[in-house]
């Protein structure tokens, strides 16, 4: 049985099911995607901001904070390739090298503090489709990588708010962003980010 990401049967999932083997042991989806957002919204809830180093380990200890009542495997890189649609995420077997590069690269341009508000919206933009197209969790990428954002544009001297980006937009705009056309994330960010 092929799941939402394209992997045929997914060690990830109960067998002939879509459902994430969970510490729920929840199997029913419906009740199982209730409870995956109960459970995240109370966990985002006891996140606090912290300031930089944000790397790869960082990134990773946040899913951990969202995901750990959850899954076994919170916090740990996916060991399966993923796809989604037409999208097809990072090769597994480049995550290490990838993840490393991006999150390098990010430590080396001072996690973007400092920058001219356009600047910072075009960086934010491009980082975020980047790193969307690792996908280094087998789930919660898009849950985790909002939260790191946050930090990033924080501690950058602005504050973030998503609420007004609907999911067809937010969807729009990563899928662009895997083809490299950053404006419509460019365009989010410009709305969502402001100044304290």
């Amino acid at each position: 049985m092929d799941d939402k990401y394209g992997t045929d049967q997914d060690p990830y999932t109960y067998e002939n099911s879509y459902v994430l083997i969970n510490k729920l042991n929840i199997r029913d989806e419906a009740l199982f995607d209730e409870a995956e957002t109960q459970f995240n919204i109370l966990a985002a809830m006891g996140i606090e901001f912290d300031s930089p180093p944000y790397d790869f380990a960082y990134f990773c200890q946040l899913h951990k904070w969202l995901f750990d009542d959850l899954f076994e495997w919170a916090g740990q890189c996916r060991t399966v390739d993923i796809s989604k649609d037409d999208t097809r995420f990072c090769h597994v077997s480049r995550l290490p090298q990838e993840t490393t590069r991006l999150f390098n690269q990010l430590e080396a341009e001072r996690y973007l503090v400092g920058l001219p508000f356009e600047e910072l919206i075009e960086r934010l933009a491009q980082y975020y489709c980047d790193i969307n197209v690792l996908h280094p969790f087998r789930e919660g990428n898009g849950r985790t990588q909002r939260i790191l954002f946050e930090h990033i544009v924080i501690n950058c001297g602005y504050n973030i708010n998503f609420s007004g980006v609907t999911a067809e937009q937010w969807l729009n705009a990563n899928i662009q962003g895997v083809v490299c056309n950053y404006k419509p994330m460019q365009d989010i960010f410009r709305r969502c980010v402001v100044t304290p």
